[in-house]
């Protein structure tokens, strides 16, 4: 094996030294945390010469401190209206007086310090594991960091069928504030459950969930990410599902200085379904990056990834998407599309779809487009008394509205419409 570049090597030693270790946990948690470590050495701290990469430049996130972000102006929260379960984290520190009560009849909800301290719990095989199994082929260094580094979060075990969703809310009140949170996620056999997130986090905000699904499990998982301009983040989500399980995952974006969104699937029990989907739209300083790998390890399952990006005044989109079937995963219906609404000239969107396909009775599909908005349908809602800029939000809500059909939820997705429509009236985006 070739020798590890120094600047990597030395980024990655910058990056364990630059945060203050987390509170000792039980010996099986500070082992997950040392094979972590060892994961992010052989790995180096990433660069725009790594392939997964080349389309962002890593540096903002790899700073010893984050730059100071300008907090957005208060305004309705997106889940507000959905009656839930909150618990709410102001700048990467849980607040329990912000919070609701954690009991809920189906699910149990712990610390998750307090998981990692524990000499006997059910996170004990799941911590660190789906990160680790997700840095192959291509490594993931900010994820294996959040394993070797995060003592805040939540191990959370969905056993019924929660009457309320779990609604986790990230504020940001602090300009220079980082935060690195890390959630456990088991659904039990036939369980299901509604997972909301929303907000800006901090500064700069890593942020790694792992989720194991039984069989016949399903979580239905939608995320709404703060509007705070200068915000920097790098999300990852780690799922592995069981026979006949679904997860449903819904990420919509609107500003930020730079986001990069990661998300690993394994269809590990036949008759699986994966679907990914995110809308994404910003303006100037906007750099959003998706970068998705499903892996269809058994037969008879489904994956969908459906990605949507609204550029204008030189925004930048990535979308990285793969889908991989392994031998014996006969059967596999796999899409994947992702899409660009280009508002200017000076807008840009960078694509690599891939394909890797090792079973011979599959459909597998995918396709990348980019283009401006439609002057012909634009001419038509103007000739009928429709204002230009209320046309072109129409265009924006339609071509978008593919990505958000992901959500089960008919009311989930009525607040996704509302909130995009919300903001592009007050032309924030």
């Amino acid at each position: 094996m070739a020798a590890l570049p120094k600047a990597k090597a030395e980024g990655a030693e910058a990056l364990l030294a630059a945060r203050p270790a987390p509170a000792k946990g039980a010996p099986w948690a500070e082992t997950a945390r040392e094979a972590a470590r060892g994961r992010l050495r052989a790995a180096g701290a990433p660069a725009r010469r790594d392939e997964y990469w080349r389309f962002t430049d890593p540096a903002p996130l790899l700073a010893e401190a984050p730059r100071a972000a300008a907090l957005a102006p208060e305004e309705v929260q997106v889940f507000d209206e959905v009656e839930a379960l909150r618990l709410v984290f102001v700048d990467g520190v849980f607040r329990a007086d912000l919070s609701d009560d954690p009991r809920l009849e189906g699910v149990e909800i712990q610390p998750l310090s307090a998981a990692l301290a524990a000499d006997i719990h059910w996170a004990r095989g799941l911590y660190g594991a789906l990160e680790a199994a997700g840095q192959n082929p291509v490594p993931r260094p900010l994820a294996a960091l959040n394993t070797a580094q995060a003592d805040t979060g939540f191990a959370i075990r969905v056993t019924g069928r929660p009457a309320r969703p779990i609604h986790l809310r990230y504020l940001h009140e602090s300009e220079s504030s980082e935060a690195m949170i890390r959630h456990v996620v088991r659904v039990e056999a036939g369980a299901e459950a509604t997972l909301l997130e929303n907000g800006p986090a901090a500064a700069r905000f890593n942020k790694v969930m792992e989720v194991e699904l039984g069989e016949g499990a399903a979580l239905h998982h939608v995320r709404a990410q703060g509007r705070d301009h200068d915000r920097l983040a790098a999300t990852h989500v780690f799922a592995r599902l069981g026979a006949r399980a679904a997860y449903r995952g819904f990420t919509l974006t609107t500003n930020g200085r730079l986001t990069r969104n990661e998300v690993v699937l394994e269809l590990a029990g036949e008759g699986a379904k994966g679907h990914v989907a995110g809308a994404a739209i910003g303006a100037a300083g906007f750099h959003h990056d998706d970068t998705v790998f499903v892996t269809h390890s058994a037969a008879h399952c489904e994956s969908r990834q459906v990605f949507k990006k609204v550029l204008k005044s030189g925004a930048r989109g990535v979308f990285q998407g793969k889908i991989l079937v392994k031998p014996g995963a006969q059967k596999t219906d796999g899409y994947q599309i992702s899409q660009a609404l280009l508002l200017d000239d000076d807008a840009e969107f960078n694509a690599k779809p891939e394909l890797e396909i090792y079973a011979d009775d599959v459909a597998c599909s995918h396709g990348s487009t980019s283009g401006a908005v439609d002057e012909d349908v634009l001419f038509y809602l103007r000739s009928r008394g429709v204002p230009e800029a209320e046309a072109k939000d129409m265009m924006v809500l339609a071509f978008v509205e593919e990505a958000i059909g992901e959500i089960e939820s008919e009311p989930l997705r009525d607040v996704i419409r509302d909130r995009i429509a919300a903001w592009l009236v007050r032309r924030k985006v």
